[in-house]
């Protein structure tokens, strides 16, 4: 079950080993007998390795041993959930419009890899498409991109019954309107709102406080370097500033995210060899990572064991 397969589940010692580790305590490694690393999920199927959201994707991941596969979800003319991220089909297709001014069918015949080198034909895929190619022990998370919410929340819930793949999939989305639609269906995980991590994020690095941390089963994602501009407010106006690059996932605010048992975290964009390590010292559950190719290597390597510096 994917909520068994992302459980920071100590091997033998405790996540606060590895915090101590990392925030200059007493020495202890990063490896598979102690702990587990952080897991590698493929952003929308590993966009650095093979056309983003596209059964070619799928299989590139795969092969290249990812552990989850992240992928975008939009509705077609028809209402049929689909892959695919930007507005307008013209960022990465050779068609232009929003998705959903074509059908389903329309868009299959559509290259989704005609901004891709070396160029070769992938189709936009259905969700059902790539739920029936993924291996079902293989988590699967959904980016839910399409606005208004509920007629794709339930077309997408509709997929996911026909499926039966409820337990091996999980809902984000950076449109809060999510977390209400998709209330109607019980057995949908869905990570919380992106306001309240950013907000709880900041909270930390700002104030060095930990209030109201998320509930116990909460997931919680966010970029694990981000650009953010910040406001102070005056009893005569503002000031803004902005912050290039901010880290807000440290030891900190991991250890604050999980006051409450089994709070699991994604840090988004982690795309080199340093900033995975450093994510697995500052004790996150799992990365979202462009290349699987280039990130799993690294994950390999740090399960034969890690000094955190």
């Amino acid at each position: 079950m994917m909520q068994s397969m992302f459980l920071r589940v100590a091997m033998g010692v405790s996540i606060a080993s590895i915090l101590a580790a990392c925030a200059g305590g007493p020495a202890a490694s990063v490896d598979a007998h102690r702990q587990t690393v952080p897991f590698v999920i493929a952003h929308r199927g590993g966009t650095g390795d093979a056309p983003e959201n596209t059964l070619l994707a799928i299989g590139s991941a795969l092969a290249n041993h990812a552990d989850a596969i992240w992928l975008t979800v939009q509705l077609s003319r028809d209402g049929v959930p689909v892959l695919y991220r930007p507005a307008d089909l013209a960022a990465l297709t050779d068609a232009h419009g929003p998705v959903a001014s074509r059908t389903a069918a329309e868009l299959a015949r559509v290259n989704a890899a005609a901004r891709f080198k070396p160029q070769t034909f992938a189709g936009v895929p259905t969700l059902a498409e790539a739920l029936a190619v993924i291996p079902a022990a293989t988590p699967v998370i959904l980016d839910m991109k399409a606005l208004p919410a509920a007629p794709q929340a339930a077309a997408v819930a509709r997929v996911l019954d026909q499926a039966g793949a409820w337990n091996r999939v999980l809902l984000y989305s950076t449109e809060a309107a999510y977390q209400q639609a998709f209330a109607a269906w019980p057995r949908a995980r869905v990570f919380e709102s992106r306001d309240a991590t950013r907000g709880r994020l900041a909270q930390v690095a700002l104030a060095q406080t930990c209030e109201a941390p998320p509930s116990a089963g909460t997931w919680a994602a966010f970029e694990w370097r981000r650009s953010l501009d910040l406001t102070e407010r005056f009893t005569l106006g503002e000031a803004h500033s902005t912050v290039a690059e901010a880290q807000l996932w440290s030891p900190q605010a991991v250890q604050c995210f999980r006051t409450n048992a089994n709070v699991h975290i994604v840090a988004i964009a982690v795309n080199d060899a340093a900033d995975y390590k450093a994510a697995a010292c500052a004790g996150v559950d799992a990365v979202l990572a462009d290349s699987p190719r280039q990130i799993a290597p690294v994950r390999d390597a740090l399960r034969q064991g890690y000094r955190c510096p």
